[in-house]
């Protein structure tokens, strides 16, 4: 039963009913309509910041995990490329160096390495990204690495193939030659015995009496053996492979034909003063893909350092070449 209030009308001095208008009675319901709901959003906001669902615990706990996943994964990511670098450069730093093989480019073991650029992009990732981003970095790790192998299968080939590559390589002097006392002119510039001008000496003269015996310098076979009518007289050519040939020319005598496969040490022939010569001796040189070296430095096999030493003084001095 709704209670009824009475209040005291000064005026008509009793007791009258106490009515309340409708407006006021509205502007109440909605004041508490209103101070309800903002109630309600300041506790639900409390609610939600301080005291999580069990979903939102499961999702947050998720992400906490994935974050800490990715960063320990980030920090092996990088050892694994500080490991990397440092097989590629002993890969073609020492390995490729001893074989004398060419160095493999970069682009070859990867095609995109942005390393450094991706380590910086990820401090501003969501974890959305982060997922891709490791795949994409382990990508590029993998195709440095799966470069490496083949690499590495390559030494591999290139060791099974040195002994072989080393008995192919000039090693010896063309001529006995123990007391060094046969080194006539040596590799360069030096004044041409007929013309009297300064020519390039693309080898070394041996002086030494018609008739000395002339050696392979290393395994290989031979391309030309004969007089050829290019100023070397009777001559032997020999392809040593691996990018190595060495000439002998002004032979008095010729032993091996063309197309015979020789050894190290092997007679060839004989030395003489056949073409253009100013004397007997033995014109040696030594060619590397195309180009003449200096054979002084593969000498290595029949002398001691200290006669390297010497031979080195002996080679270098100016003089008269003998053809």
């Amino acid at each position: 039963m709704k209670k009824i209030k009475y209040f005291y009308n000064t005026n008509t001095l009793r007791y009258e009913k106490l009515e309340t208008p409708l407006r006021i009675t509205l502007l109440r319901v909605l004041g508490f309509i209103s101070a309800a709901l903002v109630t309600a959003l300041i506790i639900v906001s409390i609610a939600y910041k301080y005291f999580p669902s069990a979903n939102e615990k499961r999702l947050i706990q998720r992400n906490n995990s994935l974050s800490d996943n990715y960063y320990v994964l980030n920090d092996r990511i990088k050892v694994l490329q500080q490991q990397m670098n440092e097989l590629e450069k002993r890969d073609n730093h020492v390995y490729r160096e001893i074989f004398e093989a060419t160095p493999i480019p970069d682009s070859a073991r990867a095609k995109a390495q942005a390393k450094q650029e991706e380590l910086h992009l990820v401090q501003n990732m969501d974890e959305d990204d982060l997922a891709s981003s490791i795949a994409k970095t382990l990508n590029t790790l993998g195709s440095r690495i799966a470069a490496q192998d083949k690499s590495y299968n390559q030494i591999e080939s290139l060791i099974k193939n040195k002994e072989q590559m080393l008995s192919c390589t000039p090693a010896i002097q063309p001529v006995s030659n123990k007391d060094l006392s046969r080194i006539a002119s040596g590799f360069g510039y030096r004044i041409d015995p007929v013309y009297k001008t300064t020519k390039f000496h693309a080898g070394l003269d041996f002086a030494a009496p018609q008739g000395t015996p002339i050696y392979a310098t290393a395994n290989g076979t031979v391309e030309t053996a004969g007089n050829t009518g290019n100023g070397y007289g009777n001559h032997v050519v020999i392809n040593n492979g691996y990018g190595y040939k060495t000439l002998f020319g002004h032979m008095y005598r010729i032993k091996v034909h063309a197309g015979e496969k020789v050894k190290r040490g092997e007679v060839i022939g004989w030395v003489g003063s056949t073409g253009k010569s100013t004397g007997p001796h033995c014109h040696y040189e030594v060619r590397r893909n195309g180009d003449p070296v200096d054979p002084v430095y593969y000498f290595y096999n029949d002398i001691t350092p200290e006669q390297y030493d010497r031979l080195l003084k002996l080679a270098a001095s100016s003089n008269q070449s003998f053809d």
